[in-house]
């Protein structure tokens, strides 16, 4: 599984990074969370507002911090 936090390193988008590992953390999932600041790279995927986390391509969140179980609730199968 492929997990991109975008946005530009505020502490929103901190804190969501933080939520998505923890969220990785306890769902026991293998996944890779990778932090994207390029503001070209974001704006490649349709997204002008952050943080928002994309999930294996997928924009799941835009705008706003999602909590660990919204996070969990995109990761689990």
């Amino acid at each position: 599984m492929d997990i991109k936090v975008l946005g530009p390193g505020c502490r929103k988008c901190q804190q969501t990074e933080n939520n998505v590992k923890e969220a990785v953390a306890e769902a026991g999932v293998e996944a890779s969370v990778k932090k994207i600041t390029d503001t070209m790279e974001i704006a490649g995927y349709g997204v002008f507002g952050t943080p928002a986390v994309v999930v294996d391509g997928e924009v799941k969140s835009v705008g706003k911090i999602p909590s660990i179980e919204d996070v969990k609730s995109w990761i689990q199968k």
